[in-house]
């Protein structure tokens, strides 16, 4: 979840970040190199940090490519950032309840087809696969080049929207499982010149866990006895 002012100024302060300081956020796991850090950058941008930019292909795509490394820890001195929170950029659970009678906005969940259709389990064991109504799929892999893990071009990035029926000239939210993943698929609308998107930070887990049952699509009622 989104962390409050007090909680992410501390944290960047002691980065040694300011509010003019380029950030530039990149990845280190070797399967996922853009995963988390996609997350981080529309965290930034959330608390209205403007200056943030996400290395393509992360940590291995930069050690493959003979980028210099170091096992140096920098000290630097305490920052003096001051947000300006943007809570057009995260919906809570009560904007997507209003969305199903007043149709504001699109909501594309990035999860796996299989999760969303309910046919594959989520990572969590108190939390059964299924979707929010009125939502679209569009995996989050789908949107990167799987040989190194780097976004598509806009030109693929756009198609996928439109095989999806999503509108990219009108609002749109990103969920997920838990809020990360969404922000793969908010990164590539803003790659593609948008800047009206949000994402639903609670995402699926929130949803399955405070809805009501007949606002939960796709939910298998004996999911414990099927097979993957």
């Amino acid at each position: 979840m989104i962390p409050s002012v007090k909680v992410f100024e501390e944290y960047v302060n002691n980065l040694g970040i300011n509010n003019n300081t380029h950030v530039i956020v990149y990845d280190n796991n070797a399967q996922f190199p853009l995963f988390s850090a996609q997350r981080v950058w529309m965290t930034f941008r959330s608390f209205g940090h403007e200056k943030v930019s996400i290395l393509e292909g992360g940590l291995p795509k930069w050690i493959a490519e003979n980028g210099p490394v170091t096992e140096k820890t920098e000290t630097v001195p305490i920052g003096q950032y001051k947000s300006n929170f943007n809570s057009n950029l995260i919906k809570q659970m009560a904007d997507i309840m209003n969305n199903l009678k007043n149709s504001e906005f699109q909501l594309v969940d990035a999860r796996p087809e299989g999760r969303f259709k309910g046919i594959a389990p989520e990572p969590r064991d108190d939390t059964k696969p299924g979707c929010i109504p009125k939502s679209v799929n569009i995996p989050f892999m789908n949107t990167m080049n799987l040989n190194d893990q780097t976004m598509k071009s806009p030109e693929e990035l756009r198609q996928l929207f439109q095989s999806a029926g999503v509108d990219l000239d009108k609002p749109v939210v990103f969920t997920c499982g838990s809020g990360t993943t969404a922000c793969v698929l908010a990164l590539a609308s803003y790659l593609l010149g948008k800047e009206n998107f949000a994402i639903y930070d609670g995402s699926w887990t929130e949803w399955y866990r405070d809805a009501p049952p007949e606002l939960k699509l796709n939910v298998p009622h004996n999911f414990q006895y099927m097979t993957f």
